[in-house]
């Protein structure tokens, strides 16, 4: 057969000689043009012969370029000599270039998920990077692309149906007359073979499997409560004794169970990969762990006794499938979805034996039994279908580009190509030349996978071999078995160089200098790719933007009654580490949300050296709302609380709102006069006005007060204030807490605070008040230091005293002691000892109790039970009778706190109720304080109209205040300590005037 290409130089060549004889008889003869146009007619004819047979649109037909390489790759010779097979497909590869462009259209079928759910941000992902352009869609019915489908396979090329909205797919789809560019993770027949049909799995019923015990309990295809509660505790009785006629019934029971993960990439022909991690359990265990099935097993047992326990899982899962594809064969039509492929979960049950027997199938990938499967199995799930995506579709330009050039040969040109019908030098349809190019692609870069089926015959069993034989037997002759044979030899090519590949000897390896060797060891276990593969929360977050591994920077709102968040990050790479705020941080943690913005920051690092080194640094902002809240409107009621139902701290107090009789907003007069409060500790409660008190969302939490019982806390504006601490001295010693009135304080009386920081050591403050007032600050405790380093409670007031002298000893002199659950009454008597050492005793001594903290169960800080905390009620009321008992005063910042105990700004131990923010505008002399009152009273009482300052911008004096402290519920309780330090000085003023 002559090849077109070499026919067209031929004739190229002839016509220039041609041409230039003509040239010459132009000078000699007059009809030289009628010569040329009689020439130029021959040649064109000749041209246009040979462009109707071998070529089209400017080059050879698949047709021609496939002739003289059709009688070369017989098929007959193939089986012979696979190499020659692998070379073929190999021709098809694409080029860098061309691997750039859109390929195909993907479909997504949401389903039961959200479009933000990770899973489905996963599956976007990974189809763009491989040339798919995505189209989501809620089910089959709501999607145009699959409505509109043009049966030409020019609508879509991948459908995928996520949970949920598998039925949908099965009733819109026709799988028998699907493109063979057309593929959907939905195998019909796999599917209806592993139903219940009667409490058995249908293919089971197949008579064709009379006589054969397979190593599948009857019940693992149901679905029942009491299937899933079975899983776990088999007994003899459930092994079928034919199956292992070996092993005695004493080693029937259940001593492990593992389940694995299969990717069936065809049914017919069968070819089925498994993925190298699984769930495992072990007998007494209450949950399932992740583990490399190879590891596992090894861990547990000698060498050889994994390697046949391994063995026996691989056959046991082989043969059910092989059962399966048998009962499949008369549902599955000649033109099935040769690309379809699907996912299926088993779960097998060992015994002491090793002997595994299959519990339970599901056509899908399930994580059940770990301790929390819908966060963490979920991450574990999305890993694992990764990896499927990536296996999947790794060959898809290449398949893409092998159907262009994939043409039916016209019937009287079929002898001309040794009776092929299609124009590729294998001589077969579109959907097995894909499927070839797929499978080698897939043994040539298996990644976590490893063969399942096909299978090499010696390592075939008994059962297996007579499924085989009953499975041949069913099948057609002719082209199927052709391709079967094609498909198995390509199978052992690639088999046979994996095993000589792990047998060659080490020796060459050896030939490298040492350095080389160093250096590529160096290279495998460095943080080459320091980026995430996805973000996970729980619950879940709509991020935005919407992640991408290269985008650094993230934000995403959460409402108020989200106060924990469990945040996941997951490194692309297994070299990389990552760490939650700081470089030592955990890897996953519980994130307590706090009111308004809170900051993560996530760090990717590389700790191949010594010492580790950050990468990349992510971060994610997270807001959280304030509590939902409604105008104020005329039709009212005035409700109150004591402490959240949601923590019930006093069982003997009530919880939630109730309705307050004779109590009115502080627009209207009361029905009696009250006193100011004589102590910072007189028991009071929550009040704001409502709707209706049975449902807190139709309350005005802008207007939310403390009230005490029966007395007030007066509120002194600044003039009084500043004449109240001008020539004192406060001394705060405590944690954050207390440092959080501190600084409240020095914004009420210093107009601004220009000033501030997080201290962890003693710090002093002169310029208060126009320099007349000085405020010293201590930290206590200091626990990130090693226990016998730190500082005692003693020793850090003595040091504080020191650093703030000199010092009057008078009312002139304040000390502020306290934090949020560090405090106990020994720490009183120090405080007494110490002041009289230092001759001090005369001083004013205010004592802040404890406070709500350290109640969610955040990673890496000890977290108080429910118990733990009315404990820690008991032990504050202890704390204020021996303070008042010494003659201090006191401020009960745990009443205040207890019925707002949500309300916490951002910190992990969820304690701080305040915070030192710089605003982008002038700040307030000080937050308006809505109050109750009694008639006659002036500016009485304390609470607070909002956390947010912006709510206040219209009352707010110019001023050049570069920080503003925020937080309601700080506000209240430092109102209060400013009330008892003023309280002297409010009682002469009243002496007075009286």
């Amino acid at each position: 057969m002559v090849c077109p290409v070499s026919s067209v130089k031929r004739l190229i060549l002839e016509a220039g000689m041609l041409l230039r004889r003509t040239w010459t008889l132009r000078r000699r003869y007059c009809t030289a043009p009628l010569l040329l146009i009689g020439i130029a007619v021959c040649l064109l004819y000749q041209m246009l012969v040979v462009d109707r047979n071998g070529f089209k649109s400017g080059g050879p037909t698949p047709h021609h370029r496939n002739r003289s390489v059709m009688t070369l790759l017989d098929h007959r010779r193939l089986l012979k000599d696979p190499e020659k097979l692998v070379s073929a497909l190999d021709a098809f590869q694409v080029d860098k270039v061309n691997a750039k462009r859109r390929t195909g259209v993907a479909i997504v079928l949401t389903g039961q998920l959200v479009p933000t759910a990770t899973e489905v941000q996963l599956y976007q992902r990974v189809l763009q990077q491989h040339g798919y352009w995505v189209d989501l869609a809620r089910y089959a019915e709501t999607s145009n692309t699959v409505r509109q489908d043009r049966r030409d396979g020019s609508g879509w090329n991948l459908l995928l149906c996520l949970k949920g909205s598998e039925r949908g797919c099965l009733r819109k789809i026709s799988f028998s007359s699907l493109h063979p560019n057309q593929r959907v993770n939905i195998i019909p027949a796999l599917s209806q073979a592993f139903s219940d049909v009667g409490g058995v799995c249908s293919f089971q019923t197949d008579g064709r499997l009379a006589g054969l015990n397979l190593p599948i309990i009857p019940s693992a295809c149901g679905y029942e409560e009491a299937n899933q509660q079975s899983l776990y505790s088999f007994t003899a009785k459930d092994w079928h004794s034919s199956i292992h006629p070996l092993h005695s019934s004493a080693n029937q029971q259940a001593v492990a169970t593992v389940t694995v993960y299969v990717l069936v990439t065809s049914l017919q022909p069968l070819t089925a990969f498994l993925h190298h991690t699984g769930l495992v359990r072990s007998q007494g265990d209450t949950y399932s762990q992740v583990s490399q099935l190879q590891q596992f097993f090894l861990e547990r047992m000698s060498p050889a006794e994994s390697r046949r326990a391994l063995a026996d899982m691989r056959r046991v899962v082989r043969e059910v499938l092989l059962a399966a594809t048998l009962n499949s064969e008369q549902t599955t039509s000649q033109h099935s979805c040769r690309l379809c492929f699907q996912w299926l979960t088993f779960t097998l049950s060992f015994n002491a034996s090793l002997s595994a027997v299959v519990v339970k199938v599901q056509t899908d990938l399930e994580l059940q039994g770990l301790r929390d499967p819908g966060f963490d199995g979920q991450i574990r799930k999305e890993l694992i279908l990764e990896d499927g995506l990536h296996f999947l579709f790794e060959a898809h330009r290449t398949q893409q580009n092998a159907l262009r050039l994939v043409e039916p040969v016209q019937p009287d040109l079929r002898e001309q190509y040794g009776g092929c019908e299609w124009t590729n030098s294998l001589c077969l349809p579109p959907q097995e030349l894909l499927f070839l190019i797929q499978f080698q692609q897939q043994l040539k870069r298996p990644g976590p996978f490893e063969v399942l089926y096909p299978q090499i015959s010696s390592e075939t069993l008994t059962l297996s071999q007579a499924l085989v034989q009953r499975l041949q037997h069913a099948k057609h002759s002719g082209k199927k078995a052709v391709f079967s044979a094609l498909l198995e030899q390509l199978f052992k090519y690639h088999h046979k160089a994996k095993t000589q590949s792990r047998e060659k000897p080490r020796a060459s390896a050896g030939l490298r200098s040492g350095q080389d060797s160093q250096d590529s060891a160096a290279g495998e276990g460095r943080c080459v790719d320091p980026h995430l593969r996805q973000i996970y929360t729980d619950p879940p977050l709509v991020l935005n933007p919407q992640f991408d591994p290269w985008v650094k920077e993230y934000r995403a709102e959460v409402p108020f009654d989200m106060v924990m968040l469990r945040v996941h990050p997951e490194p692309l790479s297994p070299l990389c580490h990552v760490h939650l705020d700081e470089q030592r941080g955990p890897r996953v943690v519980n994130y307590p949300v706090g009111l308004g913005n809170s900051r993560i920051n996530i760090l990717v690092m590389d700790e191949w050296e010594a010492e580790a080194v950050v990468m990349t640094i992510y971060t994610l902002h997270v807001f959280r709302e304030n509590r939902p809240s409604l105008p104020m409107f005329a039709e009212y009621v005035m409700c109150g609380f004591i402490q959240d139902c949601g923590l019930v701290v006093r069982p003997e107090q009530p919880c939630g709102l109730e309705p307050l009789r004779g109590v009115k907003s502080s627009g209207e007069a009361q029905a009696e006069d009250r006193p100011p409060c004589s102590s910072g500790d007189v028991p009071g409660r929550w009040v704001v006005p409502c709707l209706s008190c049975a449902d807190n969302r139709t309350c005005d939490w802008r207007e939310v007060a403390w009230q005490p019982d029966g007395c007030y806390h007066p509120v002194l504006d600044r003039p009084q204030l500043q004449q109240c601490m001008m020539g004192r001295k406060v001394l705060f010693i405590g944690d954050s807490t207390n440092r959080g009135m501190m600084y409240y304080l020095m914004e009420r009386v210093n107009v601004t605070l220009e000033d501030w920081d997080k201290a962890h050591d003693t710090i002093v403050y002169h310029n208060l008040n126009q320099g007349h007032t000085l405020i010293s600050y201590s930290y206590y405790p200091q626990f990130w230091l090693q226990q016998h380093s730190r500082p005692t409670f003693q020793r850090a007031l003595e040091q504080l005293i020191q650093r703030s002298r000199p010092l009057r000893n008078s009312p002139q002199t304040v000390l502020v002691a306290g934090g949020v659950q560090w405090l106990n009454t020994n720490h009183l008597k120090t405080i007494q000892q110490v002041l009289e050492r230092e001759e001090l005793q005369k001083i004013m001594v205010v004592v802040k109790s404890l406070g709500m903290g350290f109640h969610l169960a955040v990673d890496g800080i000890h977290s108080l039970s429910l118990a733990r905390l009315q404990e820690l009620d008991h032990v504050n009321q202890d704390i204020l009778i021996d303070a008042k008992h010494y003659g201090y005063e006191v401020v009960d910042t745990f009443g205040v706190t207890m019925g707002r105990y949500k309300e916490f700004l951002q910190g992990r131990c969820a304690c701080h109720f305040h915070e030192v923010a710089k605003p982008s505008f002038s700040a307030p002399e000080h937050s308006t304080l809505h109050i109750l009152r009694a008639e006659g009273e002036s500016g009485t009482g304390t609470g607070t109209a909002s956390s947010d300052p912006a709510d206040h911008q219209d009352s707010w004096s110019a001023s050049n205040t570069s920080y503003h402290v925020r937080g309601p519920v700080n506000q209240v309780y430092s109102e209060i300590l400013l009330s008892r330090l003023c309280a002297r000085d409010r009682e002469n003023r009243t002496a007075r005037h009286s």
